[in-house]
């Protein structure tokens, strides 16, 4: 990836706590989001790594804004946050205003 690629403006993650593990978000995102052997989601590195740590968060690749939103709005947990990351507002998820 290149940096035009991506929109460093923002950046996704799951709050685990919440997520039902109905995989929604990898079918609508499998470059960003992952089922793990726990059964939950989480967020992928633009490296595609697993990234199981507590509200990591990862980039959201500008070619994939769409299907990120959708994820965050079809999700059943409403566990999925994405936010700007120059003022932490988060645009798409349960708090967003």
């Amino acid at each position: 990836m290149t940096a035009q690629d991506e929109a460093p403006e923002l950046e996704v993650w799951i709050d685990q706590d919440l997520c039902t593990g109905d995989g929604i978000c990898a079918q609508y995102a499998p470059e960003v989001f992952e089922l793990d052997i726990d059964g939950l989601a989480y967020v992928k590195s633009p490296a595609d790594e697993l990234l199981q740590d507590q509200g990591a968060t990862t980039p959201v690749p500008l070619k994939l804004l769409a299907d990120v939103r959708d994820s965050a709005k079809e999700c059943p947990g409403d566990c999925i946050h994405v936010r700007r990351v120059n003022d932490g507002v988060e645009v798409y998820g349960p708090d967003a205003e």
